[in-house]
């Protein structure tokens, strides 16, 4: 897909962050759009700010862990605007607790929106993007899908396997040759709202000073621009890229992660445990 003038994008999580950056370019470059979030303030705060470009928008309020609702939602999208080119699965929350400490009900909160949102998502718009001959997949790992970081397991586990579902859907778009193709994204520290709405461990949180410290922590080391992420991902779509590195950050964790796992885990654990 070399411009989206015309085109149909998809996008959830659209009511702030990466997800809001997407909608605003898109719509700047003649993209109609289908937005979609729980958040159904910022929703309406994201399609007001596309709406003057003269695109049609339209919004619905989901929670992406729910499979129907999902599957309700990809199939109203096409109702509305005619057909749908593009799918951005971006929704995503955060979690920071040690593997002992986490409870199961916060992975499996986490896992249902992080991995299973973007696997639903995927496969409710993949066959109306085939019917339309021409498509693009979108689906947001992190550099946390790259390398495993301590009090991350949960975030490590939803991320790597964002990473392996779109490797593998890649490699069947190409042997299918259907006009779909499909992007893992691996963002950097992106200055999003994804920090200050995590769910923080309350031992994590104590020898951090606090989770509202634990998050500005967060805060401190994202570089980069929700506005250039979303610039540097539709690029990595017109260029029809497999992998999208977002953030100068992203660059030095894939080199990070091309080293043997006993050099860089040793290095990961040496920096945790001066902070404690």
């Amino acid at each position: 897909m070399k411009k989206f003038d015309g085109r149909v994008a998809a996008i959830t999580g659209a009511g702030s962050g990466i997800g809001r950056a997407l909608a605003i370019d898109l719509a700047g470059r003649g993209a109609h759009l289908a937005l979609a979030d729980i958040d159904e303030v910022g929703l309406a705060e994201t399609a007001g700010r596309c709406e003057g470009a003269g695109v049609k928008v339209t919004t619905r309020r989901l929670d992406v862990a729910d499979r129907d609702a999902v599957e309700a939602w990809a199939d109203a999208a096409v109702e509305d605007h005619g057909q749908v080119n593009l799918i951005f699965n971006n929704a995503g929350v955060a979690l920071a607790a040690t593997i002992a400490d986490m409870t199961y009900e916060d992975f499996e909160w986490l896992m249902n929106i992080n991995f299973w949102g973007v696997v639903y998502g995927t496969k409710a718009f993949l066959p109306h993007l085939k019917a339309a001959g021409e498509g693009h997949i979108v689906n947001i790992s992190s550099v946390f899908g790259l390398i495993s970081i301590p009090s991350q397991s949960a975030y490590n586990a939803a991320k790597f396997a964002v990473r392996g579902f779109t490797d593998a859907l890649r490699i069947e778009l190409d042997i299918e040759k259907c006009g779909v193709s499909s992007t893992t994204v691996h963002p950097g520290g992106i200055k999003t709202n994804i920090a200050r709405n995590a769910r923080v461990d309350e031992t994590l949180a104590a020898q951090a000073g606090g989770a509202d410290s634990a998050r500005d922590q967060f805060d401190k080391i994202a570089l980069t621009s929700p506005e250039r992420a979303a610039r540097q991902i539709l690029t990595a779509v017109t260029l029809n890229r497999r992998r999208a590195l977002i953030g100068p950050d992203a660059v030095a964790f894939d080199i990070l992660s091309r080293l043997p796992a006993g050099i860089y885990q040793w290095v990961l654990a040496k920096g945790a445990a001066r902070r404690l």
